[in-house]
């Protein structure tokens, strides 16, 4: 297992991850295999999208804050139970696959760490699956 740190410098933001994960599975020597990624925090999340155009992840920030305002009337006494619907909303993992050495995404796709509730340090945990031949 490998861990990555990011840290964050806003309250929401979504930070492009995929060339330290493209660095992890290239140093791994793991041929062919899979990626899993894992964020461990009840207030960020991870997820795969368009990386091409960065009006995209705007996008989505701004439309998960009208779905889960901050402010509003939550009975979580913390002050970021959006950040928690948030992180409920984008979810906290998920896998790649790997194919001689290289991410099998999409051509637009990239992989984000969500924050919403920074600015934070944070941890993604990496787990590095090698193929059965």
């Amino acid at each position: 297992m490998k861990t990555l740190t990011v840290k964050t410098s806003l309250r929401e933001e979504f930070i492009d991850i995929t060339d330290e994960v493209e660095n992890v599975v290239k140093n791994s020597g793991v041929k062919n295999g899979i990626c899993y990624l894992y964020v461990p925090h009840t207030t960020a999340g991870i997820t795969i999208n368009e990386g091409a155009d960065i009006s995209v992840k705007k996008d989505i920030i701004t439309a998960l804050k009208k779905i889960a305002p901050y402010g509003a009337e939550y009975l979580h006494m913390e002050g970021n139970a959006d950040s928690h619907i948030k992180t409920t909303l984008v979810g906290s993992s998920v896998s790649v696959f790997i194919e001689e050495e290289k991410l099998i995404l999409g051509q637009w796709q990239s992989i984000f760490f969500c924050e919403f509730d920074g600015p934070r340090a944070r941890k993604i945990y990496l787990k590095i699956i090698k193929e059965e031949a």
